[in-house]
């Protein structure tokens, strides 16, 4: 830790509004880590609310600390190393963040093995999406992960904390094992699959910007989350599944939100899998407007797109409307269940134009299963037929599949690095030769995470061989650990042991299976209605 290191962290203080200071004099003091920079992490809603949570309880003391490349760790509230903290609680989105959580440990000067670490070092607990999906890639490196809403977890967290922070490790192990939604992965004879927690009325917990800063993505407005989980059933999307199921905040609530918003910022970002599809859109921004509020939203489904939010966005100055149709193809579409025709992005890109949006980004995936040559240049096609229309600035962004835990597609193959990058460079070089912007995902990368996504605990002997987060770092680590990716990568069967069957989300395994044969037959199911179909085994 350097006095430069202190001085940047400080500045970044005094440029926030919001931070929570707290003397730590008999607190629990939790470090609330994100391993990502602290650009990316302020954009995220699950850091604010996990602060404000673990903050609320007057004797808990929760700073936060970001991953800053090959420098030592250190809070942003007092600039305290990591292991002055009793508990580091890793918040991970991303799979490729699992890079950076493991070199903060190392930077931070901890044993990386959990095993190796007794009281005297900080309890090390990760919650998020990735690790709800499948915690086993950094089961060697966590004593605990919380799987599931931490709404719902942090309560009966810190009452086990609480209770057993002072005593041994392993008694503090056995404290923490008994708290719906933990898995405590180092316990003789833990294999009980653990069941996935989550919040029943959303408008109970709050969620919104906690903290604000102009050093991050979303930082000149307040993002607010409308609602949580999608039924849609795209059936690559682990949003879509291990949130299920669906549900809504009432405008009522949300309106209360966005006025205390106005006191730091005049726009507000809604946030959801799926905006377009709350049921009071028109109501909720009618209210908006009627406050004066400046609205965005990250993206939007073209079925439906609604005529008032598109007015409310145009009329907020918003330049640049996003939506993704993921595939080129109809078939492709109905494939992945995505339930959007070539007429629906087409209307979206007329309307687009209607309303003058500066710009129209489209956002498809390469890889899928079953895709072909033809796929490939139906996004070309497509892309030129959204052009015609929308006779503007259309950019085009590409992300390579990758296969995730506890969705249709978990048996699915990921395409091979040099297939992923031919496709990419076919439509960037027909594109291109049009004027549009190509932007495209990194193949290799890609890979990684798919190693990542359905790893096991082998995956996590190569992040512990890791000395340096970079491809080339990567490769050698998993040499090292006597990994080929292709054993995570292929198509696993339909019969084989998961890795992630430590976690139960509360979806019947049957109706995976359904889901991913159906794919194979290119049919479609229906989206979940409002009130649950019981079909999936979540409602």
């Amino acid at each position: 830790m350097t006095w430069n290191q202190i001085a940047k962290t400080r500045r970044a203080l005094e440029r926030e509004q919001g931070p929570i200071i707290k003397d730590w004099g008999g607190r629990l003091p939790v470090a609330l880590v994100y391993p990502n920079t602290y650009h990316v992490g302020m954009s995220s809603l699950g850091l604010h609310t996990v602060y404000r949570l673990f903050n609320a309880c007057d004797d808990v003391v929760c700073e936060r600390a970001f991953w800053d490349g090959n420098v030592f760790p250190i809070s942003i509230e007092s600039q305290r190393p990591l292991i002055d903290f009793a508990v580091l609680a890793f918040t991970i989105s991303y799979e490729l963040d699992y890079l950076h959580a493991v070199q903060m440990l190392r930077m931070a000067g901890m044993p990386l093995r959990a095993e190796e670490r007794d009281q005297s070092w900080p309890l090390v607990i990760a919650g998020g999406p990735a690790v709800t999906a499948n915690p086993e890639p950094m089961a060697l490196f966590c004593d605990a992960f919380a799987i599931g809403e931490g709404e719902v977890i942090i309560p009966p967290l810190l009452d086990a904390l609480r209770k057993g922070i002072t005593a041994g490790r392993d008694e503090l192990l056995q404290e923490l094992s008994h708290v719906p939604g933990l898995y405590v992965p180092h316990l003789p004879g833990n294999r009980r699959p653990v069941q996935r927690q989550w919040v029943r009325d959303l408008d109970t917990h709050p969620v919104a910007t906690m903290v604000y800063t102009p050093d991050t993505e979303f930082g000149d407005r307040t993002l607010i989350e409308v609602s949580r989980g999608c039924g849609r059933g795209c059936r690559f999307c682990l949003a879509g599944f291990c949130y299920r199921p669906p549900r809504e905040r009432s405008v009522e609530a949300l309106l209360v939100q966005a006025r205390a918003g106005l006191r730091y910022r005049d726009s507000v970002g809604l946030v959801g899998a799926a905006v377009s599809d709350y049921s009071r859109l028109g109501e909720l921004t009618a209210g908006l407007r009627a406050m004066g509020v400046h609205l965005s939203v990250s993206s939007l489904r073209v079925d439906p797109l609604p005529e008032a939010l598109l007015q409310a966005l145009a009329e907020s100055g918003i330049r640049t409307l996003t939506i993704a149709p993921e595939a080129g193809s109809q078939r492709l579409r109905t494939l992945i269940n995505k339930g959007v025709s070539q007429d629906d992005v087409l209307r979206a890109a007329h309307a687009a134009a209607r309303y003058n949006f500066a710009q129209l980004k489209l956002y498809f995936m390469l890889g899928l299963p079953g895709e072909t040559d033809d796929d490939v240049q139906a996004i070309v096609d497509l892309t030129m037929a959204v052009a015609e229309r929308f006779q503007r600035q259309v950019t085009v962004n590409l992300t390579p599949f990758v296969p995730k835990a506890h969705t249709p597609f978990q048996w699915a193959t990921m395409a091979e690095v040099t297939t992923l990058q031919s496709r990419i460079n076919h439509v960037q070089r027909a594109l291109q030769k049009q004027g549009m912007t190509v932007k495209a995902e990194s193949p290799a990368w890609a890979a990684v995470q798919g190693v990542l996504a359905r790893g096991d605990r082998r995956v996590g002997e190569a992040l512990l061989a890791l000395e340096q987060p970079t491809l080339a770092g990567w490769r050698k680590a998993l040499a090292a650990a006597r990994l080929h990716p292709a054993t995570y990568l292929g198509k696993w069967a339909l019969d084989a042991p998961l890795p992630w069957q430590v976690v139960n989300t509360g979806l019947d395994a049957a109706y995976l299976r359904r889901e991913w044969e159906r794919a194979q037959t290119g049919r479609e199911t229906a989206p979940c209605p409002p009130k649950g179909c019981r079909q999936c085994g979540v409602c």
